[in-house]
């Protein structure tokens, strides 16, 4: 049997690494300039941990012992390899030529780490798909098993994506900050890309069995957070007011049997009332500010939307107002094919129709499953049934999520 003793401080242990692992590993990363090192050294110092807190106590600061301890196990690993090459012994020195040196007080500086961290994994340098992997699987803590089957690829190809964006980093030497204030609006809008990715591909999966993924979903919103609470810029406020409001929705989106269900019939009892509260409060400070970005207006179009307390009472003229805004900000085929569906609830599915067919008449869209839904839905609204069940086969061949293939079989069922 174990000693109490023992059982308290695996306890400890078990708390710290649940909550603070991330921001420890990411000091690390800063300490040793390399993430493969900094993990290793993070395992170790949670080792030493287990076999010395039971003996001497649970230091006054773990957090900062285990960073301290990390780093030391760190250099004496480089030191005892037996071809240690120069740059290597280099290293060592440089990161820590006395042993017995305390850490540095602003080595707890934990929240700025935190931040490099984020910005450093979502480079502009790295290939997208990489910068979503390394940010899951560093910042986030996901397993590469658990990112692997978010986006619906093979452990192995996860994992040389992970390992060549650490080699780009590498290599490239790209720097362990938070950007220039002149260069921040760039990268910022990597990182909000990158998280915003997360967040949809948790909120409506690309494809599989689930219409949605919580655990994604909540790893972006936990990622808003901490961007919000470490750099609180207007469309940092607006992406995390975005997807709050998104999120607020998800119990009333699928059925018991796992079912699409739109947003016209969803039961609005069922939408997160806390959630809806806190994005709004989010949208509003964004708002306020001078300059808004496309993650602002599209919180704001959503914001809209949870006013409504059945789908009638729905503000289509302040939301097509806000999609025009939106256009001229953020042009996009998407963007124009959401605008179109404001149309349509504003003036009538012919009116709607009509920028559809616009859209899909110069070649944009027409491998997007749900530009032809748009399209299916508003034929069938319209009486032009023929129309309605092309657009419907051609959406059900386009996508990929069975959740909207049952929806869209129903579809062309009922007007069979």
């Amino acid at each position: 049997m174990m000693d109490p003793v023992a059982l308290e401080v695996r306890a400890k242990l078990d708390e710290v690494y649940r909550f603070e692992s991330r921001q420890i590993l990411a000091t690390l990363i800063r300490l040793l300039g390399d993430f493969d090192l900094a993990e290793d050294a993070m395992h170790d110092a949670f080792g030493a941990a287990l076999e010395r807190w039971p003996k001497d106590g649970v230091p006054a600061k773990p957090r900062a012992w285990l960073i301290s301890t990390g780093r030391f196990k760190a250099i004496d690993a480089l030191r005892r390899r037996t071809r240690l090459d120069a740059s290597k012994e280099t290293l060592a020195e440089t990161l820590h030529p006395e042993p017995n040196t305390p850490i540095p007080h602003e080595d707890e500086d934990i929240p700025d780490d935190r931040l490099r961290l984020v910005f450093t994994c979502c480079h502009p340098a790295l290939a997208s798909e990489a910068r979503v992997a390394l940010t899951l699987r560093e910042v986030c803590g996901l397993t590469t098993e658990e990112i692997a089957r978010a986006f619906l690829a093979s452990p192995s190809t996860l994992a040389q994506r992970i390992v060549r964006a650490k080699s780009k980093i590498r290599e490239a030497r790209i720097p362990y900050q938070v950007p220039a204030p002149e260069e921040l609006p760039e990268r910022l809008d990597t990182v909000l890309q990158v998280i915003y990715l997360v967040f949809n591909e948790g909120y409506a999966a690309s494809s599989g069995t689930s219409l949605t993924r919580a655990d994604l979903s909540a790893e972006a919103i936990r990622l808003g957070r901490m961007l919000v609470e470490l750099l609180p810029e207007p469309e940092a406020l607006g992406l995390l007011g975005l997807m709050l409001l998104h999120e607020s929705r998800r119990t009333a989106r699928t059925s018991a049997s796992g079912d699409l269900i739109l947003l016209q019939d969803q039961d609005r009892s069922l939408w997160d009332r806390r959630l809806i509260a806190e994005g709004k409060a989010l949208v509003e400070r964004a708002m306020s500010s001078r300059w808004i970005g496309p993650y602002t207006v599209q919180a704001a179009i959503a914001a809209v939307h949870s006013n409504a307390s059945h789908p009638a009472a729905t503000d289509w003229e302040r939301i097509l107002g806000l999609y025009d805004v939106l256009v001229g900000m953020a042009p996009s085929p998407v963007v124009e094919l959401n605008r179109a569906v404001a149309v349509a609830m504003r003036d009538g599915p012919q009116a709607g129709l009509e920028v559809i067919n616009g859209i899909l008449g110069r070649g944009d869209l027409a491998d997007y499953h749900l530009a032809h839904a748009s399209r299916a839905d508003l034929c069938r609204r319209l009486g032009r049934t023929t129309e309605a069940r092309d657009a419907y086969r051609r959406a059900l061949a386009l996508t990929q999520l069975e959740p909207e293939r049952r929806f869209l079989k129903k579809r062309l069922a009922e007007i069979a």
